[in-house]
């Protein structure tokens, strides 16, 4: 079999030559230098450790831990990151007595300027906090109906072509906080609260 290369040449250049450092900024989505979270350190010399290790089978009974969630054009990378680590943490720790799906549209747009701009960036430690003091519900992927408040901003190809539109670049437009559920879902938001 014969694999055909594509030679392309490639030219060093200014990517952000004049441009607003605004906009940059907005498009790591990730506040570096924010509040810290406590350390814990662990000596592990004396654990045996396996050489190859995949958490999806592992626990098989956490779905969670193989979802791959889209933001869509928001820069809630700090949202997403937390709460998918831990509805991953809950289940784990249940042994899958709990499962489920904690909102990022919770977090994101009701957790305000202690974890930064919503879909301009955030806080990922202020993202913890949040949950421990205040608790998040459950919400699934974009139109799943799935939670007490699913995800509202669509999906988009990042940066390739495919069936979805494009994003149209991180950023956006924050969506409002909300703390009533869906229509037709119970439990009410206040006893859909999940903390840590």
């Amino acid at each position: 079999s014969h694999v055909p290369l594509l030679c392309v040449s490639s030219q060093a250049g200014h990517n952000f030559y004049n441009v607003d450092m605004t906009y940059v900024k907005q498009l790591c989505g990730t506040f570096l230098g924010g509040p810290k979270l406590p350390e814990r350190v662990d000596f592990a010399a004396d654990m045996d450790l396996p050489d190859n290790f995949d958490s999806r089978t592992q626990w098989p009974n956490c779905p969670t831990i193989s979802e791959i969630r889209d933001q869509g054009s928001c820069g809630s990378c700090w949202a997403f990151g937390a709460v998918e680590a831990i509805s991953d943490r809950i289940c784990v720790h249940t042994n899958a007595k709990v499962s489920v799906e904690v909102s990022a549209e919770d977090l994101l747009s009701c957790c305000g300027f202690e974890c930064g701009m919503g879909c301009n960036g955030g806080y990922p430690s202020g993202a913890w906090r949040y949950w421990t003091e205040r608790g998040l519900v459950s919400g699934g992927l974009y139109d799943s109906h799935v939670g007490c408040r699913p995800y509202s901003i669509p999906p988009c190809e990042h940066h390739v072509n495919g069936s979805r539109p494009p994003c149209t670049g991180e950023g956006g437009e924050t969506p409002r906080c909300s703390r009533h559920c869906e229509p037709g879902y119970s439990p009410s938001y206040k006893e859909d609260k999940h903390y840590g």
